[in-house]
């Protein structure tokens, strides 16, 4: 695997080696950014936040920023396209938690946020972009950074021109997702457009897209030559792929937990998420069915990773609808990864 140098984003923000976790929307809460922390990531990210809605100070939307030592640093990551709500959301943010740097989200392809043209929707308003790098970075101490993709379809590669801009105006870094946005998280990532992007700034640039295994990331690492590699899906249900990846860059390897060590470490994952939802989730899901329910079912998205290759698998997600209390979901769980030796 290609060598990755120390990356330095701030007086205070040092990534060694740069191998980050990407901000994904129902994925990266507290709980699983701890693990990935754990297992090495050396930097993560809030969930999606809508920057408006920090900047009101919404209570729902504030849990979001809700962070521990254990994880940090860790970054907070916004979507909008109000320069002066990313600066207040960034000063509520940092009122709130100790984060290491703000984060400007225009890269996600989802309708609802496309439409308000937030998201992928900046890729067409680079000058915006550039404002509301300046607007935050006017009022934080702490580095801003942006995160898009190559371009809104394979034809139109407008990454290069909104990198350009948030570099113009200050930002510390950007990490572009090598795919259009019109293909959303499927097909092949474009490592020649990255390069193009990586080879116009100077300032450094994290590649992301379809990154799921040590191959994966040392392909983009050599197609690239990005500062840093950023994981987002290939790390759920495999937060230790971070531990992978600095195995690999040491040339060792590193053996993922089996049997009673998933299980182990699922329990710890399960509980952990609940707890996070007691302190603070206030959801009409979480309101009507009780805290439990609410976060074995929140669970189900990572729990359908976990169980990746196991025999029994599409028989166990059939059946996970009925898993309604955490020691059932559990003891469902250890069968499938643990099961009992067989008499012989």
């Amino acid at each position: 695997m290609p060598l990755l140098p120390p990356l330095t984003l701030g007086p205070n923000l040092l990534l060694d080696p740069p191998l980050v976790l990407a901000p994904m929307a129902g994925y990266t809460d507290l709980p699983f950014r701890r693990l990935c922390r754990r297992y090495g990531a050396t930097l993560v990210y809030t969930e999606v936040i809508m920057a408006d809605a920090i900047a009101r100070r919404i209570p729902q939307a504030l849990h979001y920023l809700t962070t521990t030592a254990a994880e940090q640093p860790v970054v907070a990551h916004f979507y909008g396209k109000d320069p002066a709500a990313f600066a207040t959301a960034a000063q509520v943010a940092l009122e709130h938690a100790p984060f290491a740097a703000i984060d400007i989200n225009c890269g996600c392809p989802i309708r609802k946020i496309r439409n308000k043209g937030c998201g992928v929707a900046l890729l067409q308003h680079p000058d915006l972009v550039g404002e509301i790098v300046q607007a935050v970075r006017a009022v934080v101490p702490v580095p801003v950074t942006v995160k898009t993709r190559i371009g809104l379809t394979p034809d139109h590669l407008e990454g290069l021109a909104l990198a350009r801009a948030a570099e113009a105006a200050g930002a510390a870094a950007v990490t572009i997702h090598a795919r259009p946005a019109s293909v959303g998280h499927s097909g092949p990532p474009n490592w020649a457009a990255l390069r193009a992007i990586r080879e116009a700034l100077t300032i450094p640039v994290l590649g992301n897209g379809g990154l799921r295994t040590l191959e994966d990331v040392a392909v983009m690492l050599r197609e690239t030559g990005c500062a840093g590699a950023m994981i987002g899906r290939g790390a759920v249900g495999k937060p230790w792929i971070f531990a992978e990846l600095r195995a690999a860059l040491a040339g060792q390897t590193y053996p993922a937990p089996e049997g009673p060590a998933l299980v182990a470490l699922v329990r710890e994952h399960l509980e952990a998420l609940t707890a996070h939802m007691t302190a603070g989730d206030r959801t009409r899901r979480l309101r009507r069915h009780g805290t439990e329910f609410a976060a074995c079912g929140k669970f189900r998205s990572h729990l359908v990773r976990y169980v990746a290759g196991f025999p029994g698998r599409r028989e166990f997600l059939r059946g996970l609808e009925n898993l309604r209390d955490q020691e059932t979901l559990l003891a469902a769980f250890a069968r499938l990864a643990d099961p009992p030796e067989q008499p012989r």
